[in-house]
């Protein structure tokens, strides 16, 4: 039985806040969608995810068909968007097919399995949570009255099916006005059966949801953690480089490389969280090729191997140690800078600065220190 996944993520979500889509936001430095993806990926028994995109994600749309998933453009509503995926899925011809919503990113590989087993028996299958709270209507603010709560089911995804019904279903009735695919389903007679679902199969829907979800996910995932240290002395110049950016002084920091102490310690503390040594051992300063070089090839360095490593950058803190130059007026440029070299995002990079109190070599303007905390979470 060839089993396929379609993940649905060409919403908005407008309720959930946030610049972006709510399935571009960060959890633990990994998009709401990969985090989906990924519980995907894990299970054994699914052998094709294809994923639907908003019209005009066409980078985005690329990238992950590189990665080897099937992308399609999604529709002005979701039933429009499913069927769109659906037909990309049909030269795999899967013999049953789970559709997901990339908002649910703490979906568990139990909960997939007992989706994939309830569809060798039905034609479709869908988890649900009985509905166990009291129930009232109310207007203006007044509880108006109750509703009995007998037979009432929280629907979730994935929603299981045969893979030939459910696209024929979507042909027929999927016109827009649909709230999920059992609606749609059931419009064309195919019985659908009940299995257990989740609490922790939450739906990111507000911005508090964020939170949750981050704290289900930390529940089920590794963390690493290192810190570096690194020190440059002063010398001639008229500049010094800084987590990436070139900050006017009237000296500049001696070093094999570009000196940049900051992003030296950075990597270091990723270097570190792997047990993978330290710049030095990577890019040693006997070795002439790597006189003067930019900062940026050591991080990237850092960053791709903790990918292949199966990490990922939860988030990085930088502290800058000196009396000059000063790094307020430059530490957004920094965070930025890092945030587009390590491709995480802005809100798990930090930069500050502090002074020695005019104490020790920094205190007398010799130089410049930093220290750096990084955390990696599995993949």
């Amino acid at each position: 039985m060839r089993i396929a996944a379609l993940i649905v993520a060409a919403g908005r979500g407008t309720r959930a806040g946030g610049s972006v889509a709510k399935q571009w936001q960060m959890i633990a430095g990994i998009s709401v969608l990969d985090h989906t993806l990924k519980a995907f990926d894990a299970n054994p028994k699914i052998d094709r995810i294809a994923l639907v995109l908003s019209p005009g994600e066409t980078e985005k749309a690329e990238r992950y068909r590189n990665a080897g998933y099937i992308v399609a453009m999604g529709g002005s509503e979701r039933s429009i968007s499913v069927r769109n995926g659906l037909e990309a899925l049909t030269s795999f011809e899967p013999d049953k097919v789970l559709i997901h919503d990339a908002a649910r990113p703490c979906v568990s590989s139990v909960l997939i399995d007992r989706v994939i087993y309830a569809l060798e028996t039905h034609e479709g299958a869908a988890p649900a949570l009985p509905v166990i709270d009291a129930l009232w209507t109310g207007q203006e603010g007044l509880v108006s009255g109750t509703r009995d709560r007998t037979d009432l089911y929280r629907a979730q995804t994935p929603q299981g099916f045969s893979f030939c019904r459910i696209l024929e279903a979507h042909k027929s009735h999927g016109d827009g006005t649909a709230p999920d695919d059992v609606t749609v389903a059931r419009a064309e007679n195919i019985d659908v059966a009940i299995v257990a679902g989740d609490d922790d199969n939450l739906k990111v829907t507000m911005p508090e949801d964020f939170e949750k979800a981050a704290r289900i996910l930390g529940a089920q995932r590794m963390v690493r953690l290192g810190n570096g240290f690194d020190v440059h002395r002063f010398g001639p110049g008229d500049h010094v480089t800084l987590c990436g950016v070139r900050v006017p002084h009237d000296r500049s920091l001696q070093g094999h490389s570009d000196a940049d102490v900051g992003m030296h310690a950075i990597t270091d503390a990723i270097y570190g969280a792997l047990a993978k040594g330290d710049i030095g051992q990577h890019f040693p300063p006997s070795d002439p090729q790597w006189k003067g070089a930019s900062s940026d090839i050591f991080l990237r360095h850092a960053v791709e191997l903790a990918g292949k490593l199966g990490w990922a950058i939860g988030n990085v803190d930088c502290t800058l140690i000196c009396e000059q130059p000063k790094i307020g007026p430059h530490a957004e440029d920094m965070r930025n800078a890092l945030a587009r070299i390590m491709d995480t995002s802005l809100d798990v990079v930090s930069v500050k600065a502090t002074t020695s109190e005019q104490l020790g070599f920094t205190g007398r303007g010799e130089g410049i220190a930093a220290m750096a905390t990084a955390t990696l979470v599995a993949k």
